[in-house]
């Protein structure tokens, strides 16, 4: 039987630091993404792809306030779902041609995904999760006085904007993923999921947040019984005392250690912690299944033992 493994795509999978933040620039990146996921379906895995939305939401909700004397502005949500959309409809086109050169014939299909958060998150009086664009302290000052938002730096790497993150709890559409499952790669839980709060009367309604796509993806992973979670982001290992002299890379991680280490500070907010907090979730749900954080090109040998940050229970 095949191995299940979901893979969460950090947003140097979508876009480059090099390049400008247009559609096209990020098609091309994508282009280069999905060669590394069709390597990882080659190898017989069967998969399903989450992806985060951190910029490209900021810049559609960006796009929609400037021009909000012309047309309404659209609410946080639906700008979210807009950019499940467009990130989705780039990750089949290009996942689904690199599977064909390997002539392997799968079906690829982004499915429109909710995620129920609870009104009582606490990260509703916390924003902490970034997105759109990084700025400079002075810009980002100015974005507080003039726009009211929240401002934070972001691990050493510039200031952005940050909104609140609260934790999923369910996935709405889960049962149609999994009747896609043995036939289809499905590309799901898009930046985490459209936010939405569930009703007494069981009705869904969209809330303004984002829900961070490695918690995301950990819920998924659980639901369908993943042999392995694997978050990709753009450095090959995990480390402690990340970008100081002393830093220290590490190749396995267990869940005591992994808890020391968070609680000493030692993995940003917004950035390393949420991927090291997935992984011990979902290690915690499976003790015999693998968790692995590595970066994009590095997946494949991650995978295979070679690098990467294994988390284990114990």
């Amino acid at each position: 039987m095949a191995k299940k493994i979901v893979v969460a795509l950090g947003g140097n999978a979508l876009q480059s630091g090099k390049s400008e933040a247009t559609a096209e620039a990020q098609l091309a990146v994508v282009k280069e993404t999905c060669e590394r996921i069709a390597d990882i379906s080659e190898r017989g895995y069967e998969l399903a792809v989450v992806h985060g939305n951190g910029p490209q939401v900021g810049r559609i909700l960006l796009a929609s306030e400037t021009a909000k004397d012309v047309t309404p502005a659209m609410p946080f949500d639906v700008c979210g779902a807009m950019s499940q959309g467009y990130i989705g409809y780039h990750l089949q086109q290009a996942l689904k041609y690199a599977l064909n050169k390997r002539n392997r014939n799968i079906p690829v299909v982004t499915v429109a995904t909710q995620m129920v958060v609870e009104k009582a998150d606490p990260a509703f009086q916390n924003p902490t999760k970034p997105i759109g664009p990084f700025y400079t302290e002075e810009e980002a000052k100015a974005l507080q006085e003039s726009k009211g938002y929240t401002m934070k730096e972001d691990a050493g790497r510039g200031w952005r904007r940050v909104v609140p993150s609260p934790l999923p709890r369910r996935i709405v559409e889960i049962d149609a993923v999994k009747k896609l499952w043995d036939s289809t790669i499905v590309i799901t839980c898009g930046g985490g999921g459209i936010p939405v709060l569930e009703n007494p009367d069981g009705s869904l309604e969209g809330t303004a947040a984002v829900i961070d796509k490695d918690f995301a993806a950990e819920l998924l992973a659980e639901q369908v019984e993943a042999d392995v979670l694997m978050i990709l982001t753009e450095v090959e290992k995990v480390a402690i005392n990340f970008n100081k002299p002393n830093q220290e890379n590490l190749s396995e991680l267990n869940l005591a250690d992994a808890a020391r280490y968070c609680e000493e500070g030692q993995f940003a907010p917004g950035s390393m912690l949420p991927k090291v907090q997935a992984a011990m979730k979902f290690v915690r749900a499976y003790p015999g299944k693998r968790a692995i954080i590595t970066s994009l090109d590095k997946a494949i040998d991650a995978l295979e033992g070679k690098t990467g940050t294994v988390i284990t229970f114990a």
